[in-house]
């Protein structure tokens, strides 16, 4: 324990002395957290819409303003054909082209029924998938609204029984997408500091010549392994507290579930996520080595984790090989934590893989760690 003790105060010390890379651990993820949010929202606003209006009656207009009322779509212009409109689409100047035909009017009220053709920007596939919704949606409750019109009233004894439904939005009430980003994001702020500064930290002995020294020392393996882990740890902790500070006073998020469990989570990962940048170390002999390899694997984390897309979208082999990766698992505990309210009993899956990826990593980085004493 004593050796310990001595280590760590080594290690705080030498973290500390390094003023401009202690602000940068401590500063950017806190810009990064305020800025990324801003950017990474995936609600859908202003498509650009364009319209030809072969009828030109009172039921076209009704239907344009109908939609460009909704507040989610744009109105960029109303070209004389459907050819223009498409050109329009062609050169992004129209997310969406609409065409309302001939006779559009008189076709409802003879036939009661008629056809709109659009033509959606299918490029940007999120933009599309949404706005096309958007827009079936709209053409719907145009629809419903044309039938209680002209349809005549139906004389009856008794009204007819209905069905109404009332929708609500748990957890979530007002659909705020930065409540779904904001933890996700957090997580990979702490995850980008636990992996890469790990990984630089016994690099970074390496090239300045002082691992020679703590390997003909009498210091264990796994003591080395767990004085290098440590001081990482408290400054994640840091780290993370910092983040939901900002993300209370950005954004207002306030974590429903208990403090604790977001905290013991937390340990949790970092000790898998620290001994992941550990075990890079073991392998790397430069810091642009293990830069490379710490961005290698912190890229397939963001990308694969379910930051910004469902893991349960992707194919099968897909979720398999997640399963395996500590942010996915930690970005499901604080967004169950976050905006559910989840105890230990309904993270406690997660908390396992975890807990045995961390456990791999650790005894993998400490079996690999070469020492000659």
């Amino acid at each position: 324990m004593r050796t310990l003790f001595f280590l760590l105060e080594k290690e705080f010390r030498q973290i500390l002395r390094n003023k401009q890379i202690l602000r940068t651990l401590l500063i950017a993820p806190l810009i990064q957290l305020i800025l990324l949010p801003l950017a990474a929202d995936f609600s859908v606003k202003n498509i650009s819409i364009a319209v030809v209006d072969n009828d030109h009656t009172s039921t076209s207009q009704k239907l344009i303003n109908k939609i460009t009322a909704s507040g989610n779509f744009k109105l960029t212009g109303y070209p004389a054909s459907y050819k223009q409109a498409l050109d329009m689409v062609e050169q992004d100047k129209a997310d969406l082209a609409i065409e309302i035909p001939s006779n559009f009017e008189r076709d409802l009220v003879r036939e009661n029924a008629d056809k709109v053709h659009v033509a959606i920007n299918a490029i940007e596939g999120t933009k599309a998938n949404l706005g096309g919704a958007y827009l079936g949606i709209i053409l719907n409750n145009f629809n419903a609204d044309i039938r209680t019109q002209w349809q005549p009233p139906i004389v009856t004894m008794k009204e007819p029984p209905q069905i109404s439904v009332a929708s609500s939005n748990w957890y979530n009430p007002f659909m705020n997408y930065h409540l779904y980003m904001v933890p996700a994001i957090l997580v990979t702020l702490v995850t980008a500091m636990a992996a890469m500064q790990s990984a630089f930290n016994i690099v970074q002995e390496k090239e300045n010549g002082t691992i020679e020294q703590i390997n003909v020392s009498p210091i264990k393996k796994h003591i080395f392994i767990i004085g290098k882990l440590v001081p990482f740890l408290v400054l994640g902790i840091v780290i993370f507290t910092l983040g939901l500070v900002a993300g209370w006073l950005f954004y207002g998020i306030v974590p429903v579930g208990n403090l604790l469990v977001l905290y013991a989570s937390l340990i949790v990962y970092l000790f898998s996520m620290l001994g992941l940048g550990l075990l890079i170390s073991t392998y790397c002999g430069t810091q642009q080595q293990a830069m490379s390899l710490s961005f290698f694997f912190i890229n397939i984390f963001n990308m694969m984790s379910g930051v910004f897309s469902s893991v349960d979208s992707m194919p099968q082999w897909a979720q398999n090989i997640v399963i395996t990766f500590p942010p996915s698992h930690f970005i499901k505990i604080m967004r169950m934590v976050v905006l559910k309210g989840s105890g230990f009993n309904d993270i406690s899956g997660h908390l396992l893989a975890m807990a045995i990826i961390g456990l791999v990593l650790n005894v993998w980085a400490v079996l690999n760690y070469k020492k000659t004493v």
